[in-house]
């Protein structure tokens, strides 16, 4: 039986409940092929997965969403982001995963392996929220709240490369890398928008935030305007006028990434592979961590403290 490091949880809780072990190295089954882990991004949905919040998981388990590595054998560079990981069935925080076949991409030519494992999760779920969700079109106006953070970020660049306006929300009303105008969300964000859009509001909404937000965010929609919610920061449940609603015609979605198979996520991966080959797209900064120093990367993701985006690199 052939060895390898990976990082595990046996129950859930804070990340003092993970640590690095030596397990069996996973074998493929029909349909499967192994991954050597060049690079894995960690997200705050994974150190979330650790914490319990996800109802599906079981234990033990190897956490970890995103990865780029090379297939094993045949040496392809390849990157995914499997719903699955790190729930269902192990994750890529290790050195070697197994993925069904139809989660692979090929990774663009032109990244590192630390910057392809960083694309995953926030660069799939904007995609899945403006391009498949929203149906964004070139020549819309788009706001985007949490446009600082790392969804926002990716969004912002996706609607850049289709030809949409963005309007960066943000705490604060500082510059959102990318974005055509920013405001604050701390003031009075419909008349902005009106503002900026020449008194027809914006086309699409993409709301990152949710909560506090939620109201605020529905009422800077233009007549028959859409908004796509992927999260609730702090209480789940929002209020608003429904009579506002729908004399506006306005029309709310709902979006979950974890709702992607394996094959979603490979298509998308294969559409956003031209953006970065291109140059339209850039991957995020990236600080790479040792595999073994992987508990305390995930402390300093859970406590905010990550000042840019946390790759784990197994030493195999």
């Amino acid at each position: 039986m052939t060895f390898m490091k990976a990082l595990r949880f046996h129950s859930f809780g804070s990340p003092e409940a993970l640590a690095i072990e030596e397990v069996a190295r996973p074998a493929p089954g029909a349909g499967e092929v192994l991954i050597q882990i060049k690079a894995a991004g960690i997200n705050p949905s994974d150190v979330v997965n650790v914490a319990g919040r996800f109802p599906a998981t079981t234990l033990p388990r190897v956490p970890g969403r995103d990865f780029a590595g090379v297939l094993a054998p045949g040496g392809e560079f390849v990157w995914g982001s499997v719903a699955g990981f790190g729930i269902t069935r192990d994750g890529s925080h290790a050195e070697y995963a197994v993925a069904p076949k139809e989660a692979i991409s090929i990774a663009p030519s032109n990244l590192s392996a630390e910057q392809a494992a960083a694309v995953g999760v926030p660069f799939t779920t904007a995609w899945g929220a403006l391009i498949r969700s929203a149906q964004l079109q070139a020549g819309e106006t788009v706001v985007i709240t949490g446009a600082a953070g790392a969804v926002g970020q990716a969004a912002t660049q996706i609607a850049n490369w289709k030809g949409a306006r963005v309007i960066g929300a943000t705490r604060g009303g500082g510059a959102a890398a990318g974005a055509a105008a920013a405001i604050d969300t701390a003031g009075d964000m419909r008349a902005r928008v009106f503002e900026l859009t020449d008194g027809k509001g914006a086309d699409a909404v993409f709301d990152t935030v949710g909560g506090p937000l939620f109201e605020a965010a529905l009422h800077c929609l233009r007549r028959g305007g859409r908004q796509v919610a992927i999260s609730s920061a702090g209480e789940p449940r929002v209020s608003f006028s429904l009579v506002d609603f729908y004399h506006n015609l306005s029309r709310l979605i709902g979006f979950d990434s974890y709702s992607y198979t394996a094959r979603d996520t490979a298509e998308i991966l294969d559409e956003l592979r031209g953006g970065f080959e291109s140059g339209s797209l850039t991957a995020p900064h990236v600080k790479a961590v040792p595999l073994a120093d992987a508990v305390a990367a995930y402390r300093d993701v859970a406590g905010g403290r990550a000042e840019t985006k946390l790759v784990l690199i197994p030493a195999a």
